[in-house]
C-alpha cells in the first residue's frame, strides 16, 4: 500500500454477485445460452478492493454470514489487501447480487437478496466510530438503511464524505441529507430524481449540478453511460469526458472502479477536471474484465486510458 495516502473508511454492502451473460441477443421470458460467473461483489465491498488495488490502504465496514459466502468474501478482500477486522458477522445469510447482462454487456436486470444490510445498523457503525474517524475520506453506500445512511452522514460530516446512489430507489435515502457529501456520482436517472431536474441536454446537466451545490455538495459526477460523464464543481469548473474507442466486456462493476478513481484523485490533491478522467480510466479498466473487479487494476493502466479519453466541451 502507498503509504503516502490518506486512508479510506467504506461503509456498506458485500455480498456474492453472480452475473448471467448471453451468448447471442438477450431474449427475455426465454432460456437463453450463455455464461454464468460467480465473484464478491456488493457496492461497498468494490469500491474497496478497487482503492486497495490502486494503493490506498482500505478499511472495509461491512456485515456478512457465518456462512462460506462469507468466508469466500472475507478471503478473497484480504488477498486485494482490504482490512476486513471490523467487518460484522451475523447468523443471517451473506447477501447475494443476481445481473443479467443483454448482448452488449449492459445489465438488462437484477435482483438482489440483501437482507441482511437492516443488521448493519447504527449501533456497530457507532462503536467503530474511531476507526472509521482515522480516514481522510469515508464512503457510504446507499445500500445503508435510511436512519443509519442519515445518522453516519451527520456524524462523520466533518469529513470528505463521498456518496454511492447504487441505485435511483435507493437513491432517494439521500435525498435530505445530500448537501453534506463532498463527492457525489448519481446517473441521470438518480440525478434527476435527487434534483427534480429532467435531463435532455448540457444545460440540464448544468441546471442540475447546480442544484446539489446551492445545497452543499461540493463535487458532482453525473454519468451517462455510454455517452461519458459530466461534472461540476462548486467552484464553476464543468465539462465531460466519454470514449468512443473501447467495448466493455461487463460494465458491472463499472461505477465502483469510477469511484475509486474519484477517491484516488481526491487524495492525491488533483483538480476535479483530473479526477474524472482517472475515475473514467479506471472504469473504463474495470470493463475490460469479465469479472466484476479487474485484478490488473493499476495506475498505469488508467493513465493510458485517460490520455485517450474525448473530451466534451
Amino acid at each position: 500500500m502507498n503509504a503516502s495516502l490518506g486512508a479510506v473508511a467504506v461503509i456498506g454492502g458485500a455480498n456474492l454477485d453472480i452475473v448471467g451473460s448471453p451468448s447471442k441477443i438477450l431474449i427475455r421470458g426465454d432460456s437463453n445460452i450463455g455464461s454464468v460467473k460467480l465473484s464478491p461483489g456488493g457496492v461497498g465491498r468494490n469500491i474497496a478492493e478497487n482503492t486497495a488495488l490502486l494503493g490506498i490502504p482500505t478499511r472495509l465496514f461491512s456485515i456478512v454470514g457465518n456462512d462460506s459466502f462469507g468466508d469466500y468474501l472475507l478471503t478473497e478482500a484480504k488477498k486485494s489487501g482490504i482490512d476486513v477486522d471490523f467487518v460484522k458477522r451475523v447468523s443471517s445469510p451473506t447477501g447475494i447480487y443476481l445481473a443479467i447482462l443483454d448482448e452488449n454487456k449492459d445489465m438488462d436486470l437484477a435482483i438482489n437478496a440483501m437482507e441482511i444490510m437492516v443488521e448493519l445498523d447504527w449501533e456497530y457503525i457507532s462503536n467503530n466510530k474511531a476507526s472509521i474517524e482515522k480516514s481522510e475520506i469515508i464512503v457510504l453506500d446507499a445500500n445503508l438503511k435510511k436512519d443509519v445512511l442519515e445518522k453516519a452522514t451527520n456524524e462523520f460530516r466533518h469529513k470528505k464524505l463521498f456518496l454511492d446512489t447504487v441505485s435511483t430507489a435507493k437513491s432517494e435515502s439521500a435525498a435530505s441529507i445530500i448537501g453534506s457529501f463532498h463527492t457525489i456520482k448519481p446517473n441521470k436517472i438518480e440525478a434527476e430524481t435527487l434534483t427534480g431536474i429532467r435531463i435532455h441536454s448540457r444545460d440540464d446537466l448544468l441546471k442540475a449540478a447546480n442544484i446539489f451545490h446551492d445545497r452543499g455538495v461540493l463535487n458532482v459526477c453525473i454519468t451517462l453511460g455510454k455517452d461519458g460523464v459530466f461534472y461540476s464543481a462548486k467552484d464553476g469548473e464543468h465539462g465531460g469526458y466519454r470514449s468512443t474507442e473501447f467495448l466493455p466486456l461487463n460494465a458491472t462493476g463499472a461505477g465502483d472502479a469510477f469511484q475509486a478513481g474519484l477517491i484516488y484523485g481526491e487524495l492525491n490533491g488533483f483538480p476535479l477536471k483530473d479526477s474524472i478522467r482517472y475515475a473514467m480510466g479506471a472504469a473504463i479498466v474495470a470493463m475490460s474484465s469479465e469479472d466484476t473487479i479487474n485484478k490488473e487494476m493499476s495506475i498505469d493502466k488508467i493513465t493510458i486510458i485517460s490520455r485517450r479519453l474525448e473530451e466534451i466541451k
